[in-house]
């Protein structure tokens, strides 16, 4: 009787424990070998999105170009612009935006390398050679749950990866679960959820490799993490429990 005991307590430890390949990231690394990476990846734009825009050329004087900018005041050389804020260009719930001289500008669902060679094209009517450079000003994405430093990260360079979102807020910390990371995502009003397991390679072809504007990602924590809140809801945690009450009574018994 003992001897199952005692068998039950070994068990029991080994269920509580983590093991490497729930702990280290990208198993079977090798896999990735001759993989192709989406260099060409571009978020699309969503309504409410702000948009700072910058109009430029090379071969005319600056002074030409200056109808189509943005005034610092966050006005248009233009006129109109009542749908710009302070910092840029939102766009609204039909997915446009207003442009100086240009007018009403559909631009939801499209990438900022459409939308500058679409300005561009439009522009060139009236400036010779213009340079549009689009930069999506509220790109940001919320980080909650078991990191380093969860909370809202700004993103600069237009595209984030999850690997570089984890690395930026602290990386994930030992009581969190790697292998089930949740992303909520909102296209086009409507939401959806992905996972992500950070400790497969799987993950360098999900769509939620990269991640969208808005997007909120969440690290639940650990079964010993819920378990040291009080929470006894996982059959590792209960049989751990159980086997420590048994060694207890062992050590007693004797």
């Amino acid at each position: 009787m003992r001897k199952f005991l005692f068998l039950l307590l070994i068990c029991g430890s080994l269920f509580s424990c983590a093991t490497k390949d729930q702990v280290v990231y990208f198993n079977n690394v090798q896999n990735l070998e001759g993989q192709e990476n989406l260099l060409d990846y571009e978020p699309k734009i969503e309504k409410n999105d702000v948009l700072r825009i910058n109009v430029s050329s090379s071969s005319v004087n600056p002074e030409i170009v200056a109808p189509f900018q943005m005034n610092r005041e966050g006005g248009q050389s233009g006129g109109g612009g009542q749908n710009l804020s302070l910092t840029g260009y939102l766009v609204s719930p039909d997915g446009t935006i207003n442009f100086p001289v240009l007018g009403s500008i559909e631009v939801r669902g499209l990438t900022r390398t459409q939308i500058q060679e679409k300005l561009e094209d439009q522009i060139s009517d009236y400036v010779r050679d213009p340079v549009v450079d689009v930069r999506i000003v509220n790109f940001s994405i919320t980080v909650l749950g078991e990191v380093g430093s969860p909370g809202r990260v700004q993103i600069t360079d237009g595209r984030i990866t999850m690997p570089e979102l984890l690395a930026m807020s602290g990386d994930v910390s030992y009581t969190g679960k790697r292998q089930n990371i949740r992303v909520i995502r909102e296209e086009d009003g409507v939401k959806s959820v992905g996972f992500i397991d950070m400790t497969e390679t799987d993950l360098f072809s999900s769509p939620y490799y990269y991640l969208k504007q808005n997007d909120i990602v969440y690290v639940e924590p650990t079964y010993a993490r819920m378990k040291s809140a009080g929470f006894f809801g996982s059959p590792g945690a209960i049989l751990g429990l159980v086997s420590s009450v048994i060694g207890l009574i062992l050590i007693f018994v004797r």
